[in-house]
C-alpha cells in the first residue's frame, strides 16, 4: 500500500485530498503546518509527500529543504496559480514535481502514482531481477536500485534527478532537446502544463552534486541551441 504524507494548512483541501487517495487504497497521513510535516517525515519513509507551498511555522520551501537532509522520498509542491517563482523554487529546494492550484484531483492522483513508478516505489515481486548497473569512467548508475557513484562514493539523488541521469545515461552523446526530456522525464502532458526551465534546473542540480567542476561539465554536456546529451570527457 503506498503512503502518502499531505501537508496544507486548509483543512477542507486535506480532507478532500485524503479522501480521493483512499479510495484508491493509498495509506494517507496528514499534517497541517509546516513543524508537523518535517516531524512526520522523520518518522516515515513517505512513497510521496504532497506538499503546500504557503504553511505556518515554516513553509513548504523550508519544509522540502528540511526533508532533503535526510531523505530523498519523492515531494511535489502546490504552488499557487502563475506563481513561476515558487515552481523554481520548489526544485531549486529539492521538489521532484509542482502541480499548479487550484488543481483536480485526478491530476493529482496520476502525478503521483506517475512519480511512484519512476521512482520505484510501488509494491514490487518478492524476487527482483538482478542489478543492471552501468558504468562510465568513475561513474556508475545501478538502475534497479536507484544508486549513483562516482568513484565509490555514492551520490544522493531525487527521483528526478535520477530519471534524468538514467536516460541520458543510458543513451550517450545523443542529444535530447529540452522539450524532449520533459516529456521523457515528467510525462506525456508536460508540454501541456509544464515549464522548460524545468530541465534547466534539473540538469544544474545534477550537475552540481555528479560534476567535479559544474561549470567545466565532465558527463553531463550541453549542446548549445539543442539541449544536453552525456558523455565522458
Amino acid at each position: 500500500m503506498a503512503s502518502i504524507l499531505v501537508v496544507d494548512d486548509e483543512k477542507l483541501i486535506v480532507k478532500g485530498i485524503r479522501f480521493s487517495l483512499e479510495q484508491d487504497g493509498m495509506e494517507v497521513d496528514c499534517a497541517y503546518d509546516g513543524e508537523e510535516a518535517i516531524e512526520k517525515a522523520k518518522q516515515k519513509e513517505y512513497d510521496v509527500v504532497l506538499l503546500d507551498v504557503m504553511l505556518p511555522k515554516h513553509d513548504g520551501f523550508e519544509v522540502c529543504q528540511a526533508i532533503r537532509e535526510f531523505s530523498e522520498m519523492p515531494i511535489i509542491m502546490l504552488t499557487a496559480k502563475g506563481g513561476d517563482m515558487d515552481k523554481i523554487l520548489g526544485l531549486e529546494y529539492g521538489a521532484d514535481d509542482y502541480i499548479t492550484k487550484p488543481f483536480n484531483i485526478l491530476e493529482v492522483k496520476a502525478r503521483i502514482k506517475a512519480i511512484m513508478r519512476r521512482s520505484g516505489k510501488k509494491n514490487k515481486k518478492a524476487a527482483e531481477p538482478e542489478n543492471k548497473v552501468v558504468t562510465a569512467g568513475d561513474l556508475k548508475l545501478d538502475v534497479e536500485g536507484r544508486r549513483v557513484f562516482i568513484a565509490d562514493r555514492e551520490i544522493n539523488l531525487t527521483a528526478k534527478e535520477f530519471d534524468l541521469l538514467e536516460l541520458l545515461v543510458c543513451h550517450p552523446n545523443k542529444v535530447y532537446s529540452r522539450e524532449s526530456l520533459l516529456t521523457f522525464v515528467w510525462g506525456n502532458k508536460a508540454l501541456d502544463t509544464g515549464d522548460v526551465r524545468t530541465v534547466d534546473v534539473h540538469v544544474r542540480r545534477l550537475r552540481e552534486k555528479i560534476e567535479p567542476s559544474p561549470s567545466d561539465p565532465k558527463y553531463v554536456h550541453t549542446k548549445w541551441g539543442v539541449g544536453y546529451y552525456f558523455r565522458v570527457k
